[in-house]
């Protein structure tokens, strides 16, 4: 039974005070009794005005709603379709020319380009490999993955012709980047490398030499003792990248965080990073593994300087949204508190660790909080984001916007009206990114009433897709955020296909966006070849000025306008979907994991979170809403479903079998067939309810 304690009127999780009052607040300088007295204040403040534009959400999709539903069999009026937005104040008026004023930013943020990590805060282990990512093996990469185009490498240890192709790939990249003043460096005998470009070499020490290319580091390992080394000429052990510039630690979508329990272990592991003292003991091979997070790392540049680069990456925190509340915090009047404000304090309150060197380690060299807020619709509920965070600001005794924060281009009013969004938060924003999932699903949903959509897979082809994916970029730039934030790209969502990755994760650089997310260090060290091969900040000025994709293309709703649905695509489109949501949602149900590799119908693992839920259970709620599937069809395709999953996670100790009366079953269902009802199409309603049950359970 939880424990709840007074707080000025607030009735809260004995598990949070005591977080708050023996971990958050010691060395800070602030009272107790004041920060629960000014946290009830916000509350009061912030929560009804949350709840307002809740409201509007809904207004808004009911308006649309009957749009869609008086227009049937007239086809798509885009000229009318715009006027009707207007008129309802979904579409608001372009703001003048402007450029935002976002300052004390650091260079992985402002001035760098490269990877960027998302992990799940309730994970330790994952969120210390993020944190330490900044710096990666390209040895390693290369060898155990297909990133390599030469055979794999055979079992039963060492596979010595594997580790000569890596080495010789190795030695074309820095042939390729950092280039001798003559000859190659698979011939490098040792020593001060003579370069072409001098001022590539940016630092040494005993055992390695550092060298730099776009701003980004090389760090080549001398060591000729080691059994790698021995065999190269010039010793050469290892070549390290600087590869996970940033990292976002992650409360919303990669995590399953129903109660008190949840959320306090999210914000220890935040503190532990903020502090630099986070570390997670294992078993590996027979002994326990202590893991922490990397120092600093020392050089002495040619002139004889010494000087320091960061060992982590820049954290990025991202708090929920706007829509859900916590059974941690209630209000006087016996409601849960919104989860977002919770978030908003309790997480820059451990960042206060940073701000004032209470820990061992920095994250903020440049004196900055880091707050990624998603789902957020609208420039009106930007502007919330931005008074909220002045709120917290005054609260914890703050500079105005110290608290930065990232807004995820992902919700189809946010798409629309992006330049607006920006605008709100124009003295703090340090980051725009797109979500092509969770964007989907808004347009599902938003236009769920408009007819049936194209299957999911057809979704990424689709112009609308394009022009958003453009449109950001471009708006990014004309807001002035080349040089002072983050223009980022999403989720390469197959950690097992490296190669496929390099091929086609280029793109992202080459559209002038300075950071996108990988599932994993190895695949951030690997993306970080894209940003040698691309200036992507001579990209940016090369489009800078471009035409800005019309309103048009990113409203033209992706309907399957008069097409005929054969038996077999309709069963392929059930199954795909069953499957996913089914081996997703059973993870997040049971064992309480909101992100993983879950293997797809086709069995290639996928990294899945709510998001690629969101769209998967939309999809079907939206052809179930149009006939063009039926409920015993769409249960049919569970019923089939359910036991591939179960055969798939055979090996899973933990894992419990599918059966139509479990909990995680008819969570699956219900995100299906209630999907029409959810607000916005989000997941988070109907997982957190049967989540409970299963804990109560």
């Amino acid at each position: 039974m939880t424990d709840f304690q007074d707080r000025h009127g607030l009735s809260v999780d004995s598990r949070l005070i005591d977080f708050v009052e023996q971990r958050a607040l010691p060395g800070t300088g602030l009272d107790a009794a004041a920060f629960w007295s000014d946290f009830a204040a916000l509350l009061g403040r912030f929560a009804p005005e949350n709840a307002a534009l809740l409201a509007k959400r809904e207004d808004l999709q009911e308006k649309i709603n009957a749009w869609h539903s008086g227009r049937e069999g007239q086809g798509h009026d885009a000229a009318a379709y715009q006027a009707f937005l207007r008129e309802i104040g979904y579409l608001v008026p372009e703001p003048a020319p402007f450029a935002v004023g976002t300052a004390n930013v650091d260079p992985e943020i402002a001035t760098m380009a490269g990877p960027q990590l998302v992990v799940p805060a309730l994970n330790a282990r994952f969120a210390l490999n993020a944190a330490n990512a900044r710096w990666g093996s390209l040895y390693d990469a290369f060898y155990g993955t297909d990133a390599l185009d030469a055979p794999a490498a055979k079992s039963g240890g060492y596979d010595a012709a594997r580790g000569a192709a890596v080495i010789a790939r190795a030695k074309a990249f820095l042939d390729e980047t950092v280039p001798l003043a003559s000859g190659s460096w698979a011939d490098w005998q040792g020593g001060d490398p003579a370069l072409a470009d001098p001022s590539q070499l940016a630092g040494s020490k005993p055992g390695a030499i550092l060298l730099k290319h776009n701003g980004l580091h090389i760090e080549l390992v001398i060591d000729p003792a080691s059994a790698i080394g021995r065999t190269d000429p010039a010793g050469i052990a290892d070549v390290l990248l600087e590869a996970a510039l940033t990292t976002i630690i992650d409360l919303e979508d990669s995590v399953a965080a129903v109660d008190g329990e949840d959320k306090v272990l999210g914000y220890t592991n935040w503190l532990g990073l903020m502090r630099g003292d986070l570390t997670e003991s294992f078993a590996k091979g027979g002994q326990t593994v202590t893991r922490a997070m990397e120092p600093d790392r020392a050089w002495t540049a040619p002139d004889g300087t010494a000087f320091t680069l960061p060992g982590r990456s820049v954290m990025f925190v991202r708090n929920v949204g706007h829509l859900m509340t916590t059974p941690m915090v209630r209000l006087p009047d016996g409601s849960e508190a919104p989860e977002g404000l919770c978030d908003a304090l309790f997480t820059s309150l451990c960042s206060l660790h940073d701000l004032k060197g209470l820990g061992t380690l920095k994250n903020s060299r440049a004196g900055s909080v880091y707050i990624v807020k998603p789902k957020q619709h609208g420039p009106e509920e930007c502007g919330f984001t931005d008074r909220l965070f002045d709120a917290v600001e005054d609260l914890l005794g703050l500079a105005r916007h110290t608290i930065k924060v990232g807004v995820m281009d992902e919700e189809r009013r946010t798409s629309a009206n992006l330049a607006a969004c920006i605008e709100a938060v124009k003295d703090r924003i340090v980051f725009i990114n797109t979500g092509f999932l969770d964007r989907t699903g808004d347009e599902i949903h938003t236009s769920m009433r408009a007819g049936p959509m194209i299957p999911k897979g057809e979704m990424k082809a689709s112009d609308w897709i394009a022009s958003y994916e453009d449109r950001n970029v471009r708006i990014g730039l004309a807001c002035g955020l080349s040089g002072k934030a983050q223009i980022g790209k999403g989720m390469w969502a197959m950690p097992d296909l490296m190669k496929a990755m390099l091929e086609a994760k280029i793109g992202h650089p080459k559209s002038g966006a300075n950071t996108a997310w990988v599932p994993s260090p190895t695949a951030a060290t690997l993306h970080a070849l894209h940003y040698h091969a691309v200036d992507v900040f001579a990209r940016q000025r090369e489009i800078a000025g471009e035409a800005v994709p019309s309103l048009d293309r990113l409203l033209n709703i992706p309907v399957a306008t008069g097409r005929n649905w054969s038996d077999a695509e309709i069963a392929r489109e059930l199954d795909n979907n069953c499957q996913g949501i089914l081996g997703y949602v059973v993870r997040w149900i049971d064992q309480g994991v909101g992100c993983s590799k879950v293997p797809d119908i086709d069995d290639v693992g996928l990294m899945e979170d709510r998001a690629t839920l969101r769209i998967a259970s939309q999809a079907l709620a939206n052809w179930l809403l149009h006939g063009v599937c039926t409920e015993a069809q769409v249960d049919a395709a569970l019923a089939r479903m359910a036991a591939k999953v179960d055969a798939q996670n055979a090996g899973d100790a933990l894992y419990e079998k599918l059966a139509p009366e479990g909990i995680a079953y008819r969570a699956a269902r219900a995100l299906i067939f209630e999907g029409v009802a959810q607000p916005s199409g989000y997941t988070e309603p109907l997982l957190h309810r049967y989540r409970q049950a299963k804990k109560a359970a």
